[in-house]
């Protein structure tokens, strides 16, 4: 990277996105200052310790790796320095509501027989669909994702030509990239699961994601010790070495250019600083239509009305009494048709009749994470952003789900609970300022992959940018560290060019 000696830089926000983009600038040289509205850095990747408990509020799920390698490798790390990681096994369990359960491995032979027995000739297709999303997967990695190709320029390019058939899986659907491999209806849950993780749907999502079922079955599932707080912890040190300022509880309420510099106000004018560049990693949406004056907005706000956003939650975080077997470290419950689900959080919002959840019991692996004799778990069901959640319908909804829990895992945890928070929409919209309470970002549809999500750099003003989990590549901590190197390599280009 080139050198930005002296050059003041303001990040807004420490969520994942925002310590990336500090790292490499601070390494560049540059004086960075991180300011996050909260009392703790991570974003959403946020943690609550109550009572010997200790919960990840947010991401809980440590995947692909090598993005985690990549970024510390940067700086002469690795991520042994900071932090240690199990790989788990099994990866995840799943109950199906309809009495069924199978648990997911990383022993690719042992998946091809568990496919073989739901339909014939299904572990041949298995392995097809695997070797395919291996090369999917290391094509759009190398050609589309460590490359920032967020403007249609960068697409004109004979490197990008030849990875051409990736490209073209944007136009088609993974419900129909799926649909082609497999019949069974519980296999191909089983290939699409994780688009939850994009705040998409099979209908709705690019069937170039189908590089997420390399990421799951050959990359493996891995815990940080102590959680994804620990990796948190460990960005945030190296940012320290590297010289960035955090400064927390600091909420930025203004943001605007001014000749050379940029002001940026906390609190209302209580505080002001003037740094020559502003990276923003709060919600973009937010940003764009409450921190920035109109002249120095890029979007109107049809522009976000129209947009899609990735799913809210319900969360439900629980501290135990004894064991929750037959729970796993990751556990899934599907219903036997799961469309009903999506279509209350895209086409028809509301709280799911017929709901698709996931249960984290970090305790099965991590003993630091409860009191002695105790389980600490969280509950999570996607639901659509923007519905109304007050106290009468999460209570109505908590008793839904422990019933649910209970029915269709043998785990019953109505008279065990000796500490309880939930949080859902508007929780996400008072602690992230998250559009309609999302709790991603931008979903990852046809309409809002690759080019098409907003721009890491400002249209409407020189030294302005953006990271995070709206900009490219788009959703999941793996994907904002990227996201954040992006942003700072787009500043360090611009601030070339301007010295040339």
């Amino acid at each position: 990277m080139s050198d930005l000696s002296g050059r003041s830089v303001a990040v807004v926000g420490g969520g994942f996105g925002g310590l990336s983009a500090a790292c490499y600038l601070a390494d560049a040289g540059a004086d960075v200052r991180l300011l996050e509205k909260n009392d703790q850095l991570g974003g959403r990747a946020s943690r609550l310790e109550r009572d010997g408990f200790k919960f990840d509020m947010g991401p809980s799920w440590y995947l692909m790796p090598d993005v985690f390698e990549r970024f510390f490798a940067h700086f002469d790390h690795e991520p042994s320095d900071y932090y240690d990681l199990e790989r788990l096994d099994p990866h995840y369990r799943i109950f199906f509501k309809d009495g069924d359960q199978i648990d997911v491995r990383g022993d690719r032979a042992e998946m091809r027989e568990l496919f073989e027995s739901y339909e014939a000739g299904a572990g041949e297709q298995f392995e097809n669909y695997l070797d395919t999303s291996q090369t999917h997967y290391e094509t759009a990695m190398e050609k589309f994702v460590y490359e920032d190709r967020s403007r249609l320029r960068d697409w004109v390019d004979p490197e990008v030509m030849k990875a051409a058939p990736i490209g073209l899986q944007l136009t088609g659907t993974m419900q129909d990239y799926v649909d082609d491999y497999f019949d069974n209806p519980k296999l191909k849950q089983i290939m699409q699961y994780s688009l939850v993780f994009l705040g998409g749907a099979p209908k709705n999502t690019p069937a170039l994601y189908n590089i997420m079922s390399h990421v799951d079955f050959n990359l493996g599932v891995y815990y940080p010790d102590g959680g994804l707080g620990a990796v948190v912890d460990g960005v945030v040190e190296l940012g320290d070495e590297l010289g960035v300022t955090y400064e927390t509880g600091k909420e930025v309420t203004t943001i605007t250019k001014s000749r050379e510099n940029f002001i940026v106000e906390i609190d209302e004018g209580e505080q002001t600083y003037k740094p020559e560049s502003v990276v923003v990693n709060a919600d973009y949406a937010h940003a764009e239509q409450e921190l920035l004056p109109e002249h120095e907005q890029q979007y109107d706000e049809d522009y976000w009305e129209k947009r899609t956003y990735a799913p809210s939650a319900y969360l439900l975080y629980m501290g135990v009494e004894g064991d929750v077997d037959p729970l796993e470290h990751h556990t899934l419950v599907l219903p036997e048709d799961w469309d009903g689900h999506f279509e209350q959080i895209f086409d028809d919002p509301a709280w799911p009749d017929e709901p698709a959840y996931y249960i984290c019991v970090p305790s099965k692996t991590d003993d630091s994470v409860a009191p002695e004799g105790h389980s600490n778990l969280f509950v999570l069901v996607p639901i659509a952003p923007g519905l109304a959640d007050g106290d009468g319908l999460r209570d109505q909804y908590r008793e839904k789900i422990l019933d649910d829990i209970a029915d269709n895992t043998g785990v019953d945890l109505h008279d065990r609970i000796v500490v309880e928070e939930e949080f859902s929409v508007s929780d996400f919209v008072d602690r992230y300022n998250a559009t309609e309470g999302t709790a991603l970002g931008l979903a990852h549809t046809l309409r809002q992959t690759a080019l098409l999500r907003p721009n890491n750099r400002s249209s409407a003003v020189d030294g302005l940018y953006f990271t995070g989990s709206f900009t490219t590549p788009g959703i999941g901590v793996p994907m904002c560290l990227i996201s954040g190197q992006h942003t700072a390599e787009a500043l360090i280009e611009d601030d070339a060019t301007v010295l040339q």
